[in-house]
C-alpha cells in the first residue's frame, strides 16, 4: 500500500470514528461527555493488544463513553488491526445502549460491507434487526430479516431472528405470521428456556379468528403449536355455542396429544360439556297466553303439547323423561321476555311457543342462543335469527296451495279477487296477485269493500264488469276470491248470485272452515275451495289415531291449534331424544334438516331461515260439510 493511500485511509478512519464518537456519546438520558477532538487525541498507547483490552474492559464495566472513547482510539491508531471488526462490533453495541439505533445500525453496516467474511457478520445483522425492532419500525425490519435469509450463523442467531420476526408480526396484527416464526423458534429450544416463547404463542393464538385457526392447523405440523391451536378452536365452538364442535376436536386433541400442556383442561372442558348436554337437553320450554285476552288459544295449544308428552313418555319409556317447564307470557310482551329469561336460567334446550307476543320471545330466546318453535303468523318472525323457527298457518302458505290447486288441477286461468280494506284482506289480495302472476295466469278484477259493510252490491257490480268486458270467454274471472271470515264470505255469496255473477268457482281461506258458513249461504257455498292445516274427519291414520286420543283425553274434537302445537312439540321431543343430539346448537340445526316429517298437520320441511313449508289440506264445501281434496 502506498504511503498516500495509507495515510488516506488513516484519515477516513478518523472521520467515521468522530461520527460515530459524537452520534453515540450525547444520549438523551445521560450527561454529555467531554472529550479533546478525535483527530488531535494524542496517541498514548504503543499496544495494540493493551489498548483494545482496556476498552473491552471499561466495556464491560459498562462505562460506555470512556469504552466508546478507547474503541475510537483504537480504529484510528490501528486502522487494520485484527481486533477492528470486534471495536466496530462493540461501538455499536454501546449505541444500542445509549438508545442511538440509527447510528448503531450505520457502524453495523459499515462492519458487514468492509469486513463481509469476519465471524461477526450474523451477529451485526440481528443487531440490525433489533435496532429496527426498539425503533418500531417492524415493517422494516420484516424486510430486512427477508434479505437476512438463513445465514445468520448460530442456533441463538436463528432464534433470535425468529423471535424477532414472531415479535415484528404481533406489532402489525398478524398473528397468523407470527405464530409460524415463534412455531420455528421453539423447536430450537428445550424446556424451561421454552416456557418464554411459549407464552408468546399462547398470546397469539388469543388473537387467532376460527378461520385462522383452520389456516394453520393445515399447514403447521409442530406438535406443541397444534396442540394450542386445537384448544384455542375447542373453546369458540365453545363461545359459538357449537358444543357438538367442541367436544369433537377437543377430543382429537387429547386422543392425538395426550402429553400436551392443555390436554388436562381440554379433558375437564369436555367433561364439562357433557354433563350440561345430560342434564339439560331434555328440558323444554312452553310459552303460551294461558291468561288474557288470548287465553282460550293457550290452553287449547296447551292440550295439545300435553297430549304429545304423555305419548312421548309411553312409546319411550326407556328414554329420559322429558322436563316440560310451562310459563304464562299472560299475552304481554315484557313478560314473554321475562319468562324467556327465566326459562334461559332454566337451561333448556328448546322452546315451543308463544302464540302471542312472539317477536319480544324470539328476540330474547335468540339473545340467549335457544331454539324457540313460534306458533305465529307474525310476519317475518324468523328474520330474527338462525335460533327463531316457526310452525304454523301463514297467509303465503294459503295461497301458494290454492292457486297450485286453482291452476294446475282444476285449469283455471283469469282470477278476481274481492277483498275487505284491512290487514287481513289487503295481505291475502297482494300474495293472491303476486301467486298469480308467478304462475303465468290472469288477475282479471279487483275491488273492495269496507269491513263494516253489509251490502255488497257495488263492488259486486265492478267485478261483473270486468266479466262482462272481455270480448272473449278466456278474459272472463273464473273464480273470485274472497278473503274473509264467514259472517262475512255468508253475506257476500249470495249476493254474488242476486248480481248474476254465476258459473265462477269461490275460492276463500282457512277462516271458511266453518259450519256457520255453511248455514248462512248453503246453496250459495257448494264447491268452494279452501285450505287448512288441519282436517279432523281426514282419513289419514295418523289423523284419526290422534282424533281419538284427543277426544278420549280431554272430551272434545281438536282444532287446528291444538293439532299444531301437538305436532310441534311431538317433532321437538322425539329431536332431544336422540342420542346423537347433544347440544342446542345441534338441535337447530337438526331442525332445518327436517324434510317431509308427516304429522296430523300434513308433511312438513324447514328451510335455513327456520321458516316451515307445508302440504296443506285442501277442502271443499259439499252439501252441509267439508270433504277433503286430493291435493298432490
Amino acid at each position: 500500500m502506498t504511503n498516500n493511500k495509507l495515510k488516506q485511509r488513516i484519515g477516513f478512519v478518523f472521520l467515521i470514528s468522530a461520527l460515530f464518537f459524537y452520534s453515540c456519546a450525547k444520549p438523551k438520558d445521560m450527561r454529555p461527555v467531554s472529550f479533546p477532538p478525535l483527530l488531535h487525541a494524542p496517541v498514548t498507547v504503543d499496544s495494540e493488544t493493551e489498548l483494545f483490552s482496556r476498552a473491552e474492559k471499561m466495556f464491560r464495566l459498562k462505562s460506555y463513553p470512556q469504552a466508546l472513547s478507547l474503541y475510537d482510539e483504537y480504529l484510528a491508531k490501528f486502522p487494520e488491526g485484527i481486533s477492528v471488526p470486534a471495536a466496530l462490533m462493540k461501538k455499536g453495541g454501546i449505541c444500542m445502549a445509549m438508545g442511538n439505533y440509527e447510528t448503531a445500525r450505520t457502524v453495523y453496516t459499515y462492519l458487514i460491507d468492509r469486513y463481509p467474511n469476519s465471524f461477526l457478520i450474523p451477529d451485526a445483522k440481528i443487531e440490525i434487526l433489533t435496532t429496527f425492532y426498539n425503533e418500531g419500525k417492524y415493517e422494516e425490519l420484516i424486510r430486512y430479516a427477508d434479505e437476512v435469509g438463513k445465514n445468520v450463523g448460530s442456533r441463538e442467531n436463528v432464534i433470535k431472528i425468529y423471535i424477532l420476526l414472531g415479535d415484528a408480526y404481533m406489532h402489525v396484527n398478524s398473528p397468523v405470521n407470527a405464530i409460524n416464526f415463534y412455531a420455528k423458534a421453539q423447536e430450537y429450544l428445550r424446556y424451561p428456556e421454552k416456557e418464554h416463547i411459549i407464552s408468546k404463542l399462547k398470546e397469539a393464538v388469543e388473537q387467532l379468528s376460527t378461520e385462522d385457526i383452520l389456516f394453520l392447523l393445515e399447514r403447521l405440523k409442530d406438535p406443541l403449536t397444534k396442540g394450542y391451536l386445537m384448544y384455542r378452536l375447542g373453546l369458540d365452538h365453545v363461545d359459538q355455542e357449537r358444543y357438538e364442535d367442541a367436544v369433537s376436536v377437543l377430543s382429537e386433541f387429547v386422543r392425538a396429544l395426550p402429553e400436551h400442556k392443555m390436554a388436562g383442561e381440554a379433558n375437564r372442558l369436555i367433561a364439562e360439556l357433557d354433563r350440561m348436554s345430560r342434564a339439560n337437553l331434555c328440558t323444554i320450554g312452553c310459552l303460551l297466553p294461558l291468561t288474557g285476552s288470548y287465553k282460550i288459544y293457550g290452553n287449547r295449544a296447551l292440550r295439545g303439547i300435553e297430549l304429545a308428552l304423555e305419548q312421548s313418555h309411553a312409546r319411550d319409556g326407556s328414554s329420559p323423561p322429558i322436563n316440560l317447564i310451562i310459563k304464562d307470557t299472560a299475552s304481554d310482551p315484557e313478560e314473554a321476555i321475562r319468562a324467556v329469561k327465566a326459562l334461559a336460567e332454566e337451561q333448556v334446550s328448546g322452546i315451543i311457543g308463544p302464540i302471542i307476543t312472539a317477536e319480544a320471545a324470539a328476540s330474547e330466546a335468540q339473545n340467549n342462543g335457544i331454539p324457540i318453535i313460534t306458533l305465529t303468523q307474525k310476519e317475518k318472525i324468523t328474520d330474527i335469527g338462525d335460533y327463531v323457527f316457526r310452525n304454523f298457518l301463514t297467509p303465503k302458505m294459503q295461497v301458494q296451495a290454492m292457486v297450485s290447486y286453482a291452476i294446475e288441477e282444476l285449469g283455471l286461468n283469469n282470477f278476481a279477487i274481492l277483498y275487505p280494506e284491512e290487514k287481513y284482506g289487503t295481505t291475502f289480495m297482494r300474495l293472491f296477485w303476486d301467486e298469480v302472476l308467478s304462475h303465468g295466469r290472469n288477475v282479471v278484477g279487483i275491488e273492495s269493500y269496507q269491513p263494516n259493510q253489509t251490502d255488497f252490491g257495488n263492488s259486486i257490480r265492478k267485478l261483473a264488469k270486468h266479466r262482462k268486458k272481455g270480448s272473449e270467454p278466456s278474459a272472463r274471472a273464473e273464480a273470485i276470491f274472497i278473503p274473509d271470515a264467514p259472517a262475512k264470505a255468508g253475506l257476500i255469496a249470495p249476493q254474488l248470485a242476486f248480481y248474476d255473477v254465476h258459473n265462477v268457482q269461490l275460492l276463500g281461506t282457512n277462516l271458511w272452515h266453518s259450519e256457520e258458513l255453511i248455514r248462512m249461504a248453503k246453496k250459495f257455498v257448494q264447491g268452494a275451495i279452501f285450505p287448512d292445516i288441519f282436517f279432523a274427519e281426514s282419513k289419514a291414520e295418523e289423523v284419526r289415531n290422534f282424533v281419538r286420543d284427543f277426544q278420549k283425553t280431554f272430551g272434545e274434537l281438536p282444532g287446528f291449534i291444538e293439532a299444531i302445537a301437538y305436532d310441534t312439540a311431538t317433532m321437538l321431543f322425539h329431536k332431544v331424544r336422540r342420542p346423537d343430539i347433544r347440544y342446542k346448537n345441534t338441535l337447530k340445526d337438526e331442525l332445518m334438516q327436517v324434510r317431509d316429517l308427516e304429522g296430523v298437520t300434513g308433511l312438513t320441511s324447514y328451510d335455513e331461515s327456520g321458516e316451515a313449508h307445508k302440504k296443506l289440506y285442501l277442502l271443499k264445501i259439499k252439501g252441509r260439510g267439508f270433504v277433503e281434496l286430493e291435493n298432490r
